[in-house]
């Protein structure tokens, strides 16, 4: 069976770090993009990263651009959330999935549309 799982979350204080990790069993990560997603309380899911297949491409929401750092170990066949310079409003369920293209990564709650399903996410707070 295909399955992504998420894990890595946790409890941090604002200007910590946390590094995310998005594992996948039954297929071969190499051959897809991959993008992370967050959803708040209360609030969409929202795409906030992507990387290409080969790793060479990636693309951040603005919101996390210069704090987030993406990447992927395809021999490990596992995608990394690099988390820095955490802040409140980063407080969320995060989640990966095999997405479109990155040159199609829309920050808003379009991308996540497109995704059909989704596994059960790493749960991110940021407080003091």
């Amino acid at each position: 069976q295909r399955q992504l799982v998420e894990s890595g979350g946790g409890l941090v204080q604002p200007g910590g770090s946390l590094r995310l990790s998005c594992a996948a069993s039954g297929f071969s990560l190499d051959q897809y993009a991959i993008g992370w997603f967050r959803q708040a309380p209360g609030k969409e899911r929202l795409g906030i990263s992507c990387i290409s297949s080969s790793g060479g491409s990636t693309v951040y929401a603005d919101s996390v651009k210069a704090r987030f750092t993406i990447s992927r170990d395809n021999a490990k066949n596992t995608v990394y959330l690099q988390m820095d310079s955490l802040k409140s409003e980063d407080t969320a369920m995060y989640f990966c999935s095999i997405t479109p293209p990155c040159t199609l990564f829309d920050a808003g709650p379009n991308w996540s549309a497109t995704i059909p399903s989704w596994g059960q996410g790493t749960q991110v707070i940021v407080s003091s």
